[in-house]
């Protein structure tokens, strides 16, 4: 079966359930969540992708969540409805790209202490960032945590677990890397225990690293200054603009997208021909998603363009939004009619399947020509006039190699109880450390207060004694006198 399939076949299995059975919250499941099942397809992916491509298995991982999402409100949280200080301490927040592309959730550790926030209110505004980084355009994300400075008291278990929970069970095949920088070495017991809570397969996306290991996944020049980078930015809370955000498919309309060799060029179709139905186009461009593989020592992908028209010359060229990660053979020319032109496009030396993003495009755009014997500085100056007003197709990258398996597979998780009881280990050795540092505060304080006692006594002792030689000088010279 393939996956078109498994996903028609997960699709359909979810609504019957619906109809055979009631969720448990009496309002039914949110309309955006049943509309988002009804259309994307790549949403169902992503749940078929984190149980092994188990049908039966996503679809009561798909209805859990819907059940979860609604008694949470996720649909509903915004800004307003999130502890504001919480979003604007700087604690959690959404910053950057990691080197694979993948925006990074920052836990800034030294900031957070167990206990002085209300835990439910802190897991709403995790989630609203969960939600709103998801609604940006990012499939995956990459927890990156900042211990600079951290010690055992900024140490939550229950925080990081909550943060795992999720990815497991609620935002499937959404989790890229776990970045641990500068973690002190008195965390390694806490590190353990993080481990037994994933899968096995997801115990290497753990990357502890230092300053200065840290340009590995996270590119300098996006890197804090405060991490060993040059970024200067110092965060501060802006809210979301969800002004023409569509709440079904998560994506922001009308975006802006940056193509190489020219300005900006809006993601909503331009005056003129735009982007147009497969009918109305003079190009047909195959495929509608470019899949990349590796044939030999390179990592390639093809684009066919073909002109469909029977008595037109066409002028085609291409762009894509990361002319740093690739390279195009035969980006432009000219197509006669009925003529087509294969483009082939590789991924540039330093770069792998893995930085591939959904959100990497290429545009190819194309003009019909009245002359076909234009020179190529002709050709330069018919672009620079009549651009704006260019049939546009856009196409989306993916890795083609089949490796979509979540690391999160709910069903190779370690033993529950064995986790919990780990986890009682820890807290009670946090509460231990505790106790004991108050202790050692309290016998600080005993100590310093003994030591300006024994001072004081030794002082005192000092002029008794002074004081009785003095007397006892004064009565032998009284005596000494007497006897003369």
């Amino acid at each position: 079966m393939d996956l078109q399939q498994q996903i028609a076949e997960l699709r359909e299995k979810f609504f019957k359930k619906l109809e055979d059975e009631t969720p448990s919250d009496e309002r039914g499941f949110h309309p955006d969540d049943l509309t988002r099942i009804r259309t994307r397809d790549e949403y169902l992916k992503r749940w078929l992708e984190h149980t092994d491509f188990n049908v039966q298995e996503s679809v009561n991982m798909l209805w859990s969540t819907c059940e979860w999402r609604r008694k949470v409100g996720a649909n509903e949280i915004t800004e307003d409805s999130v502890n504001r200080e919480y979003l604007q301490d700087g604690v959690v927040f959404g910053y950057g790209k990691d080197r694979d592309g993948r925006g990074m959730f920052v836990i800034k550790s030294k900031l957070h202490v167990k206990g002085v926030r209300d835990f439910g209110e802190l897991q709403k505004c995790i989630i609203y960032w969960f939600e709103r980084l998801e609604r940006e355009g990012n499939e995956q994300i990459t927890l990156f945590f900042d211990m600079c400075e951290a010690g055992l008291s900024n140490m939550d278990m229950e925080f990081t677990k909550y943060l795992i929970t999720l990815f497991k069970y609620y935002y499937p095949n959404y989790l890229n890397n776990i970045i641990l920088l500068e973690m002190p070495w008195v965390l390694n017991a806490a590190l353990k225990i993080i481990k037994s809570w994933l899968p096995a397969k997801a115990t290497p996306k753990i990357k502890q690293v230092n300053k200065s290991g840290l340009k590995e996944f996270v590119d300098p020049s996006v890197a804090l200054v405060c991490w060993g980078g040059e970024n200067d930015y110092k965060f501060t809370f802006v809210p979301e603009i969800r002004n023409g955000v569509n709440s079904v498919n998560g994506k922001l309309d009308n975006k802006k997208v940056h193509f190489a060799e020219a300005s900006p060029l809006s993601e909503q179709p331009s005056s003129g021909f735009g982007d147009q139905s497969t009918e109305d186009s003079m190009i047909a461009i195959t495929p509608d998603v470019l899949s990349f593989n590796k044939e030999g020592q390179e990592i390639v992908g093809t684009i066919a363009v073909k002109n469909q028209t029977a008595d037109k010359c066409i002028s085609y060229k291409l762009k894509t939004t990361a002319p740093e990660k690739f390279r195009v053979r035969r980006s432009n020319g000219v197509l006669l009619p009925a003529q087509q032109v294969t483009m082939t496009i590789s991924l540039q030396p330093g770069f792998n399947l893995r930085s591939l993003l959904h959100n990497d495009k290429f545009l190819i755009m194309c003009l019909p020509m009245e002359d076909a014997k234009m020179t190529a500085e002709e050709l330069v100056d018919f672009w620079k006039t009549n651009e704006k007003s260019a049939e546009q197709h856009r196409v989306w990258c993916r890795d083609g190699t089949g490796e979509t398996t979540s690391i999160l597979s709910p069903g190779s998780s370690g033993s529950e109880r064995t986790m919990d009881q780990l986890h009682t280990k820890l807290s009670h050795l946090e509460e231990c450390h505790g106790k004991l540092h108050k202790e050692l505060r309290t016998l600080k304080h005993v100590m310093i207060i003994s030591i300006i006692w024994t001072v004081v006594a030794a002082i005192a002792i000092v002029y008794i004694l002074r004081l009785d030689i003095g007397q006892i000088i004064t009565g032998d010279q009284s005596c000494h006198l007497h006897r003369e």
